[in-house]
């Protein structure tokens, strides 16, 4: 009854012990590590006896589960095997996992795009979507991290981080006296998502750069998700640096604005990748998805290579 009854937690702790960590584990299964946490915990609860414990190199198997770990990683790659074998019953589905940001501000609003020629495809992005969703591996998952030789791992794009801010606040700014060499008084929004890039400009960095003055400039709200900062931004509560790819329809309708030159900004070192899984030779709507996705990535390649070398302050169109 433990393997039916608790596969979710199985699951879990398969993952957990596999990756090394809850946050890697929750990564691949699109939930949060809290959510892993209490699967194993409830596990270990059912048992009676602790399944894992913190070691420098990361998550360790106890005793208690030694003696399992053989056959519970043998049943996991048996159930991926099985789910690869039943992917052949549907051909017009396709699983994605991506970062929030990028699933919410670029892949979600460009998908009716690829669904117009191709009505009769069903996505699950991060779980939800027309497509149901279903345990095993995904078809396309995309990551942000370095740009490695990994041939197997397809570049979509950099981004162009720069400062942003809403109409109002713009306004503001441009009525500071003629040597703007202070920011004092005007919030500073930190964002969290770049912050593996040691490349990617932050606010103490960028602030020195300009030679401006403002007293500690690491302080301010911080947000892990783009999408909730670019909440605070819209609703007048600062300034944030973000980049322009993640943003460009704020932009264009003109609810986001820079309100410094195109020439503060600076291209991450780490892309937005993808990996794809599937048989693309036999599966000819994967191989589409990953052509569209290529195309329209190569799109914002050249929007972002256009943007940044332009010297409008107040919209990049």
């Amino acid at each position: 009854m433990v393997a039916v009854s608790h596969l979710k937690s199985l699951q879990a702790l398969e993952a957990a012990i596999r990756l090394g960590s809850l946050k890697k584990a929750a990564d691949a299964l699109v939930i949060t590590p809290a959510a892993v946490g209490q699967r194993v915990k409830a596990l270990e609860n059912y048992l009676g006896v602790d399944l894992l414990v913190r070691g420098r190199s990361g998550l360790r198997a106890t005793p208690e589960l030694a003696t399992a770990l053989g056959p519970l990683s043998a049943a996991f790659k048996e159930l991926s095997h099985v789910a690869d074998l039943l992917n052949l019953q549907r051909r017009d589905e396709i699983h994605v996992v991506a970062p929030s940001d990028f699933a919410d501000l670029w892949l979600r609003p460009r998908l009716e795009l690829f669904r117009r020629p191709h009505s009769n495809v069903s996505f699950c992005v991060n779980g939800e979507g027309d497509a149901p969703h279903r345990l095993g591996r995904v078809d396309c998952e995309v990551a942000f991290g370095p740009i490695g030789p990994d041939r197997e791992v397809e570049l979509l794009f950099q981004d162009f981080l720069i400062p942003v801010c809403s109409p109002e606040v713009a306004g503001r700014i441009a009525k500071l006296p003629p040597k703007k060499t202070r920011l004092e008084g005007f919030p500073l929004l930190h964002l969290d998502f770049y912050k593996n890039d040691s490349t990617a400009p932050r606010w103490p960095s960028w602030i020195a750069a300009r030679k401006f003055k403002r007293t500690a400039p690491n302080r301010g709200i911080r947000f892990q998700r783009i999408a909730l900062g670019l909440e605070a931004v819209l609703s007048n509560s600062g300034l944030m640096i973000c980049g322009l790819a993640l943003t460009r329809e704020l932009i264009e309708s003109r609810r986001l604005v820079l309100p410094f030159p195109l020439s503060t900004g600076a291209m991450t070192q780490h892309a937005f990748q993808a990996r794809f899984h599937g048989d693309l030779q036999n599966w000819p709507q994967l191989k589409r998805f990953k052509n569209w996705l290529l195309e329209e990535s190569a799109a914002t390649r050249g929007w972002l290579t256009r943007a940044s070398s332009r010297k409008r302050v107040t919209a990049v169109t």
